[in-house]
């Protein structure tokens, strides 16, 4: 059995597969109007780990699929994430991407939202050549949800009083739904039985919920080096995640207002001051603890699986979630 934090095992494991996606994605940028391959090539050669592409073929080889269809529905899922990206950081006039230049601070607004939506529609029209309805509604249903959680994150920004709940909620839309998606049409493409498909798309949505929250924590936590973006860019763009949803619980009436202040106008010294209210009420390591436990939460899920290699690597990168932090 291979040790959980160990993610580079998971990735050489399914290295072949993960190439041919990567051949794939790049069929999938191809089109007449140049600046969509150009943009595509730029995305592409700006790295990313391709997570979701990989639940995708771990869903699928667990769930006991042999043939070949998981790799374009792999770059499909990735593609999707991919658009996301560009809406998102227009959206939040994001300067940095991965440690590069976000790309619509070089092509513009108007050209990054229209490739954005190129790859969404382009995503689902290949999708619809597999003649499979359980496929659509599983990406419908994630696309759809997407939007809704980042409309939801908008009319939360700056209010401290959002709740875990709807904090939660938020993220399980954002970055849950499609990971759970990808999970899902692993087990649909093999001859699994429903009760496995519901255990992986619930794995999915819970592994994918860990995530983002984790790198939520991770944005108060890693130098810029490290995490590709500013330290504290959260806060500094008004988004209210579950590091600061714990400090107010926590903090004085006094320093409740300092940090309505930091919010409402941010500054390097009142990050400062943040931050050293998360170590007087060790919030990061709360909040942590609480993604730890949605991580728990979701391989418990796989149970239903025999033990086997497939099962160790989906536990694996359930647990990479958390072990970016440590």
């Amino acid at each position: 059995m291979i040790k959980t934090t160990d993610i580079k095992k998971v990735f050489d494991a399914y290295d072949a597969e993960l190439r041919l996606v990567e051949v794939r994605l790049e069929e999938l940028f191809k089109s007449d109007a140049p600046l969509i391959p150009l943009v595509g090539k730029y995305l592409l050669e700006s790295g990313g780990k391709r997570l979701r592409p990989l639940f995708l073929l771990s869903g699928a080889r667990l769930a006991g699929y042999k043939g070949t269809d998981h790799i374009i529905l792999a770059g499909i899922i990735e593609l999707i994430h991919m658009a996301s990206l560009l809406h998102d950081d227009v959206v939040d006039g994001a300067k940095l991407r991965r440690g590069k230049a976000a790309a619509h601070s070089i092509w513009g607004n108007q050209v990054v939202i229209l490739v954005g939506d190129f790859l969404y529609s382009n995503a689902l029209k290949k999708a619809v050549s597999f003649r499979s309805q359980r496929i659509m509604e599983a990406l419908s249903e994630a696309t759809t949800s997407m939007t809704e959680g980042e409309i939801l994150q908008l009319q939360k920004t700056s209010d401290i009083s959002i709740t875990e709940e709807e904090y939660t909620r938020i993220i399980s839309a954002k970055t849950g739904i499609l990971i759970s998606a990808a999970c899902r049409i692993g087990a649909i493409l093999s001859p699994g039985s429903s009760a496995e498909e519901n255990a992986l798309a619930r794995f999915g949505l819970k592994s994918g919920t860990a995530f983002q929250m984790a790198d939520d924590i991770l944005d108060y936590m890693a130098d810029e080096s490290e995490l590709g973006k500013k330290l504290g860019k959260d806060i500094e763009e008004g988004k209210i995640t579950l590091p600061l949803i714990y400090l107010f619980k926590n903090a004085s009436d006094n320093e409740k207002e300092e940090i309505k202040r930091v919010i409402d106008n941010f500054s390097e010294q009142g990050l400062q001051r943040v931050l050293a209210l998360f170590r007087q009420y060790d919030v990061l390591e709360k909040s942590l603890a609480r993604a730890e436990g949605i991580v728990n939460e979701a391989k418990a899920e796989l149970s239903i699986f025999p033990d086997s290699p497939e099962r160790d690597y989906m536990l694996c990168i359930a647990d990479y979630a958390i072990s970016r932090e440590k």
